[in-house]
């Protein structure tokens, strides 16, 4: 008996450790803005202070299991020691040029604008290599943890590095749900478009842009890549210059007036579909 119930758990603990990232988020998100003077900056991993990079809050808690979204500072020069993370994380680069691969892999640094994924239990190491170097880093559940080569497991998805220049673009009139009108462009860059499933798209929006953003699903949550917007939520927030870095979040059916000087890189992540106007 004793025997069985081992086995038990040392199964429940494989599988566990082996799952694939979760594909839904079941926290509905409310109307917020936090700008860049708003984030709070702490340690990514305390354990090592001043040699780990900074990181700085925009949504949920890394420390726990739930989703969130966080800013990543690494001074010039950083290199990890090879690593494993217990979680999958995807990352967008916004300043500077970044490295995550196999610590014997060739450097392809990655300059702002780049995505990439990182699988739970895959060993890589992280570098940076200009004055200033931040990315964004999406995780949908947690705790994020850093732990040693030798706990390494296969949880069956695989490392992704995608150049800003490898982005595919889709112009408004290729996309049911951006107005023609707005020259709009969109990139996908994960998840999938079946009702309620997570998914993250990049928006392109020109300068000059005067439109909305209606949220149609329980979950939205958008970080300013690049460039810099004035948002409002319609007919009643105050109006927030949004620049790199920002966050802003809706509640379903909310509308998001925004409003653009500079071309602007917006990431999108979401539990349904939205609408640009």
């Amino acid at each position: 008996m004793i025997k069985n119930i081992v086995y038990a758990v040392v199964f429940s603990v494989t599988v566990f450790a082996n799952a694939q990232t979760p594909t839904t988020d079941t926290k509905m998100s409310i109307d917020e803005v936090v700008t860049v003077d708003d984030i709070e900056w702490g340690w990514l991993n305390p354990l090592r202070r001043d040699k780990s990079p900074s990181a700085g809050k925009l949504w949920g808690d890394r420390t726990k299991n739930e989703p969130a979204g966080f800013l990543v500072k690494f001074k010039k020069g950083f290199l990890s020691p090879p690593h494993i993370h217990n979680i999958t994380y995807r990352g967008v680069v916004i300043q500077g040029l970044l490295h995550n691969d196999d610590e014997h892999a060739e450097k392809q640094w990655l300059p702002a604008g780049s995505f990439w994924q990182q699988p739970a239990g895959e060993v890589h190491i992280t570098a940076a290599d200009d004055t200033e170097n931040m990315a964004f880093l999406d995780i949908q559940e947690g705790p994020y943890l850093v732990k040693p080569t030798s706990e390494a497991f296969d949880n069956e998805e695989r490392p992704i590095n995608v150049d800003k220049t490898n982005l595919v673009w889709l112009n408004a009139n290729d996309i049911q749900w951006v107005d023609k009108k707005s020259n709009v462009q969109t990139a996908f860059l994960w998840g999938n478009h079946q009702e309620n499933q997570l998914r993250a798209t990049l928006l392109k929006i020109p300068a000059g842009f005067k439109g909305s953003i209606k949220n149609l699903s329980k979950n939205f949550r958008a970080v300013v890549i690049s460039g810099k917007i004035t948002h409002q939520f319609f007919k009643k927030g105050d109006k927030n210059v949004l620049e790199s870095g920002s966050y802003f979040s809706a509640k379903e059916n909310t509308i998001t007036k925004i409003t653009t000087d500079t071309e602007t890189v917006i990431y999108i992540r979401s539990n349904g579909g939205f609408k640009v106007d």
